[in-house]
């Protein structure tokens, strides 16, 4: 059982699953950041500087013996507000890594053409050749 199990850790879809979550989650501080430290800044400035974690529908005001009780929707609103932006961020990112990608491809389809091109300039120029060379073996010959 021992062994099963080191084999299975040492396969490369267990290392290469182990290596995605590890680049996701530094991707995720990236992200975090950039929600956190650009995009709700603006959305702030937008809203008049409104603190949305702080709006609550309190249900029963705190004693000396008691918490508080509230329902806390603007925790909820900033959640949604950082997952729409989040989830605009990761369609700009996707859509210029897509964008990069058919670039590339296009590169590389258009370098094929050119190799296929000069490979047939090669075998015409090979045919154009032998044919040349028979003319001259022909004209020696008579």
């Amino acid at each position: 059982m021992w062994k099963e199990f080191k084999e299975f850790i040492a396969q490369g879809s267990v290392m290469d699953a182990a290596i995605g979550f590890v680049l996701g989650l530094a991707f995720k501080a990236i992200i975090d950041s950039i929600v956190n430290g650009l995009l709700m800044p603006i959305v702030g400035y937008l809203t008049a500087g409104i603190d949305f974690s702080s709006l609550k529908i309190v249900l029963k005001e705190a004693t000396d013996v008691a918490e508080e009780v509230a329902i806390t929707y603007g925790q909820i609103i900033e959640a949604v507000i950082s997952f729409v932006l989040i989830s605009f961020f990761l369609f700009l990112v996707v859509k210029g890594l897509n964008n990069m990608r058919k670039k590339r491809e296009a590169m590389m389809a258009a370098e094929a053409e050119s190799e296929e091109a000069e490979e047939e300039a090669q075998t015409e120029l090979e045919l154009l050749q032998e044919i040349r060379d028979l003319m001259k073996a022909e004209q020696e010959s008579r």
